[in-house]
């Protein structure tokens, strides 16, 4: 009479460990984790998940690969997956420094998440806040931000 019992019990717990295991993100720093890893194995449909892509072509005043002068305008979303994998001029900058991910700031429904990109080579940090929203109960990223590049 037990072992039934207790059968449906670990059925129910390793149900609910499923279900919590495909929640979004709680924690914004999460999305922002969850992006980097995407962007390290290629998957754009993981990326286009995290991004709130239509913000992100919206900006034309700043580009978040670093290092240019001159913002290079989007024009389509494939632009911006392909700009954050394989032999994006994002990925190769991003992925040539180190990589700190700061602390989260959270107001209601939007956040900011402090990353930090590191040139070894020329001492160099590039301090972000990244800018995250929530779209149908799930933190996307809607900006890039360059705040300034410490140390010069």
């Amino acid at each position: 009479m037990h072992k039934p019992l207790v059968s449906l019990l670990i059925l129910a717990l390793l149900l609910s460990g499923i279900a919590c295991s495909n929640n979004p993100p709680s924690d914004p720093k999460d999305a922002v984790i969850k992006l980097f890893g995407a962007m390290e194995r290629n998957d754009q449909g993981a990326i286009a998940h995290l991004l709130d892509i239509p913000a992100l072509m919206g900006n034309r005043d700043e580009d978040y690969a670093l290092q240019t002068a001159t913002p290079r305008v989007f024009r389509n979303p494939v632009d911006i997956l392909e700009d954050l994998t394989g032999d994006g001029l994002t990925k190769k900058r991003w992925f040539a420094m180190q990589r700190v991910i700061g602390a989260a700031e959270v107001l209601g429904d939007s956040a900011k998440v402090e990353v930090s990109f590191i040139d070894k080579s020329t001492n160099t940090q590039y301090y972000n806040k990244f800018g995250l929203h929530r779209v149908n109960g799930r933190w996307k990223i809607y900006a890039f931000k360059t705040l300034s590049p410490a140390g010069q």
